[in-house]
Formats: structure tokens, C-alpha cells, sequence
């Protein structure tokens, strides 16, 4: 038998060819990767100036910023080259069916000292402005935090031009003492005192300068990544143009000044509009008994002189002067947001909901030490992760229904709170604010729309007032004193998820809970394996996560 043998080579070829294209096509088909290496350390940093132990990132105070593209994946090697563990969370990023990497202590077993850990994860369908922080401890009071933007994807329309430039602010209220003196206070039973002042990017009073160009529109991305205070910010003589909010396009309306409250973040547009010398950007504290002021600068390239007059001053302890901001934040309709169909497109006030949560915060004593609640419950953290307790069916960790859908009036008790909802319902949440001071909570896993706020007492009746049209799509929201606040999710995430106060010491005593939004399936498409670099900590030592 004779072979052809320049056949078999061009037959060969030809299959090698199709098989490089295929992989080439796979490889295309991928998302992109984005690496990154960061070494965390203690470092002394002078924002107020006096020395404190800061929490550095590769030397960095605030942390470098994540820039990324919408469905890239992110590689995230975290170095602990601290003297405890520690971990780092990532607000706003909804981490789709892999709560696992979600980064605090109810779904992440801590980095320990001298050891890393990497973090895999993908921004999936989202784009927008959000941030990192460490979520252990007090270690938000130290740094370690850091700004997280998600652009569009090329052929996505956005709904308005690219600016001139596209600037991280990162803006918040600031202790001068460490955060271990602030954690041992709060571990007495103490209430913390009023910060000592407020920081823009890590610098204090007119130590940070943004450079502009004359005629020129730049893009801020403000987040308040303080520990308690609602912020006002501003800048001299210039407007302010809202455009996006945690990852939704919203109404391009414009402002003299804009609320922050703590955990959020806003995307503004500003142009240099104005005669060329440099101008005040001033953040000032909001609803506080003693008004702390915080100022930098818009300094114009052609600058013809320095900072004049006194600084802007802006709204100090008016509420419904910010309830009506509130209010006036919408969603673009017609905008696209990280897919091209229009974010209107999804009629969430069409649906059904299929629950009512209703959730009320409380302060008090337990065994003489100040605690706080969420329907009676005060947060305590068991020494396993409680995901990795669920999916290693670890039984004593926690229990579901530890914490009742609605307020019991009781008084509060320690438990770790958790509440059960079912995957794939759509639910209605209520805040109700029975305290004289501004609250803000978060939902890790999720973005939800915030379909009403007012004062008073929530009634079945407030359902009435709520915007089903274009309420803005967010994932921190704010809850005025004596008042309440209502939002509509879609609970298409499964996973452990965090539900927590973003005034820090409140937190960290005790107001917040875990959202378990379970499926019986074992489905990839709804959920993902325990990742194989996963820490086991606690009961779940020695166990194995999934073949490599």
C-alpha cells in the first residue's frame, strides 16, 4: 500500500489550521484578564498632621485604582504583610453566582499574616464607579481602600461624550487616632466620638489639587468611603452634571452641590467654564451637631491666581433639602447601560413582588456594652465563614430564620442573623428609620431600585407614592431620621449575602445581617463550585474544596 504522503501533510495542515482557528476563536470568545499584585503593609501616613499606622497598598495611601472594562476578569493577588489577617471587600461589585469571593468574614476566610490570596473576580454585565475597603476589623479607619471604575465596553453607546479627563475622589470623615484605639473603644462597649475632620483622596485640608483645562470636561467619580458622616460636596462656581450612579446612567441633571452618603458613589461631569485661576472644592459634613470642612482645588492650567474668597458654603442640616435630591436622581431610560438594550427596557414596576421585608435598626445595651440591631438582632460573627459553612453542610454555624422578616419590637439580643429568601423572587424591602440620625446600608450581590423614601411611619398605603417608571438602580441607599426608605430586587444572585449598616462602628456592633438567596440546584448557571485557591478557616479546616 502507497501513502500519499504530501497529502497526509496537507490533510495535516488543514486540520491543525482549523484547530489553531478554533482556539483562536475560543480565545477571542473570552473576556478579558487583568492582573494585578498588591502587597498590603503598615505605613505611617500624616493626613491630618500627625502620624498615624496607615494600611498601605503596594506603598499607596488611598490603594491604586482598578480600572477595568465591563465583563473583564479580575486577578486580584492580595499580599498580607500585616501583623493580623485581613481581607478586602469590593462595594458594588455584584461577584454573579460566586458570593465565595465577596471578601467579608461571612463568605471569606481571612488572608493570614505572611500569607496571600487571590481574588478571581468578574465585573459581569456592570460598569459604573464603585470602590475597594478592608472589611476585618476596624482597618477601614487605617486606608486600604481604593477606587474601582468599570467602563463600557467599544461598541456600547454611552450618553455623553468622553471627557477630558476621568478623575477618582475618594472622600470621607477621619479619626487621628489608629484603628486599633478606635477598635479597642468600641470593643469596651463605647461609642466612638465625632471624627476629627474629612479627607479628599487621602489629604487633608488644601493638600489635593485637581488640574483642569480651559474649556474642558472632566469626570469625577466621588465615593464615600468614610465611616459614618454624610457629605456635601462642591466647587467654586462650577456645576455639577450627574450621570451615573453605582453603575446606572441616570437623568443628566445638573446641581450646585451633592450629597454623598456614606458607602455611595456618584459620577458628575464639570467643565471649566469659568475665568482661568484656581477654585475651592470644598466637602463638608451633613446632619452633624459640629460641622467638619474639608477643602482642595480646581486649579485651571492657565491659572491666574490662587484660591479667592471664602470657601462655598453649603446646605448643613436641612433634610428635605437632600430628600428632594434624592428624589430628583433618575434613571435614563434610553441609555444603555453595560448591554446595548436600553436600561428602561426592564419594567421593574410591572412585577409582582412576591415578599415584604421590612427592617428597623435599634441601639441599646447587651451584658454593658453598647451593641446595635436589626430587628432585634445583633450581628455575631461564628468562627466559619457562613458560606463555606452551607456549602460544606457544617451544621452549627448558623441557622436560617435567626432573624425575623419584620421588627419584633423586642429588645435586641445576639445572634448571627440570618434570613432566607428564595432565588429568583422579586421582593419588596423596607428601611424603617425610627432613629434621630441619617442612616445607610448596603447589599452586597446586588443592585436594587430604590422606589421610595419619606418620612414618617411606612404604611402599605406609602406604596402609592413609589416611582415604578425610572427609579434609580443602586446598591447603597440612604435612610433619612424618623423615616423610611423602600426598594424592589430581584433576587437573581444565589449566595451569602452581606446586608449591613455603612456607619462603620454601627457595623462593626452588630447592625447587619446575611441574606441567603438559595436554590436547591447544584447548577453551574446558578451558582459556582467553591474556588479551588479557596482559605478554609475555622470548622471548615481540612476540608477539601474541588479537585484542581
Amino acid at each position: 500500500m502507497k501513502l500519499n504522503f504530501a497529502g497526509g501533510v496537507s490533510a495535516l495542515c488543514t486540520l491543525l489550521l482549523c484547530l489553531a482557528i478554533s482556539l483562536f476563536h475560543i480565545t477571542e470568545a473570552e473576556d478579558p484578564y487583568r492582573f494585578f499584585n498588591w502587597n498590603v503593609t503598615y505605613g505611617d501616613i500624616y493626613p491630618l498632621g500627625v502620624r498615624q499606622r496607615g494600611i498601605l497598598i503596594n506603598g499607596q495611601f488611598p490603594g491604586p485604582d482598578i480600572h477595568s472594562v465591563t465583563n473583564d476578569n479580575l486577578i486580584i493577588n492580595v499580599f498580607n504583610s500585616l501583623d493580623e489577617p485581613f481581607l478586602i471587600s469590593w462595594n458594588g461589585i455584584q461577584q454573579r453566582r460566586n458570593s465565595f469571593e465577596d471578601g467579608v468574614f461571612g463568605t471569606t476566610c481571612p488572608i493570614p499574616p505572611g500569607r496571600n490570596f487571590t481574588y478571581i473576580l468578574q465585573v459581569k454585565d456592570q460598569i459604573g464607579s464603585f470602590y475597594y475597603f478592608p472589611s476585618l476589623s476596624f482597618h477601614k479607619a487605617a486606608g486600604g481602600f481604593g477606587g474601582i471604575r468599570i467602563l463600557s465596553r467599544p461598541r456600547i453607546p454611552v450618553p455623553f461624550p468622553d471627557p477630558d479627563g476621568d478623575y477618582t475622589v475618594l472622600i470621607g470623615d477621619w479619626y487621628k487616632s489608629n484603628h486599633t484605639t478606635l477598635k479597642a473603644h468600641l470593643d469596651k462597649g463605647k461609642k466612638l466620638p465625632i471624627p476629627d475632620g474629612i479627607l479628599i483622596n487621602g489629604r487633608g485640608p488644601n493638600e489635593i489639587s485637581f488640574n483642569v483645562e480651559q474649556g474642558k470636561t472632566y469626570r469625577l467619580r466621588i465615593s464615600n468611603v468614610g465611616l459614618q458622616h454624610s457629605l456635601n460636596f462642591r466647587i467654586q462656581n462650577h456645576k455639577l452634571k450627574l450621570v451615573e450612579v453605582e453603575g446606572t446612567h441616570t437623568l443628566q441633571t445638573t446641581y450646585s452641590s451633592l450629597d454623598v452618603h456614606v458607602g455611595q458613589s456618584y459620577s458628575v461631569l464639570v467643565t471649566a467654564d469659568q475665568p482661568s485661576q484656581d477654585y475651592y472644592i470644598v466637602v463638608s459634613t451633613r446632619f452633624s451637631s459640629k460641622i467638619l470642612t474639608t477643602t482642595g482645588v480646581l486649579r485651571y492650567s492657565n491659572s491666574a491666581g490662587p484660591v479667592s474668597g471664602p470657601p462655598p458654603g453649603g446646605p448643613t442640616i436641612q433634610i428635605d433639602w437632600s430628600l428632594n435630591q434624592a428624589r430628583s436622581i433618575r434613571t435614563n431610560l434610553t441609555a444603555s447601560g453595560p448591554r446595548p438594550n436600553p436600561q428602561g427596557s426592564y419594567h421593574y414596576g410591572l412585577i409582582n413582588t412576591t415578599k415584604t421585608i421590612i427592617l428597623s435598626s435599634s441601639p441599646g445595651q447587651v451584658n454593658g456594652k453598647q451593641r446595635y440591631a436589626i430587628n432585634s438582632v445583633s450581628y455575631v460573627a461564628p468562627d466559619t465563614p457562613l458560606k463555606l459553612a452551607d456549602y460544606f453542610k457544617i451544621s452549627g454555624v448558623f441557622r436560617v430564620g435567626s432573624i425575623s422578616d419584620r421588627p419584633t419590637g423586642g429588645g435586641i439580643y445576639l445572634d448571627t442573623s440570618v434570613l432566607q429568601a428564595d432565588y429568583r423572587s422579586f421582593v419588596e424591602i423596607v428601611f424603617q428609620n425610627n432613629e434621630n440620625i441619617i442612616q445607610s446600608y448596603h447589599l452586597d450581590g446586588y443592585s436594587f431600585f430604590v422606589v421610595g423614601m419619606d418620612g414618617g411611619q411606612w404604611t402599605t398605603a406609602s406604596r402609592n407614592q413609589y416611582n415604578l417608571r425610572d427609579a434609580v438602580a443602586r446598591c447603597t441607599t440612604q435612610v433619612y431620621p424618623y423615616s423610611w426608605t423602600a426598594i424592589y430586587v430581584a433576587l437573581d444572585n444565589v449566595g451569602m449575602w452581606n446586608l449591613r449598616s455603612e456607619f462603620w462602628a454601627r457595623q462593626y456592633l452588630g447592625q447587619q445581617f446575611y441574606l441567603r438567596v438559595y436554590t436547591t440546584s447544584t447548577s453551574i448557571r446558578d451558582e459556582f463550585p467553591i474556588p479551588k485557591n479557596a482559605l478554609l478557616c475555622g470548622k471548615a479546616s481540612g476540608r477539601h474544596t474541588r479537585p484542581i
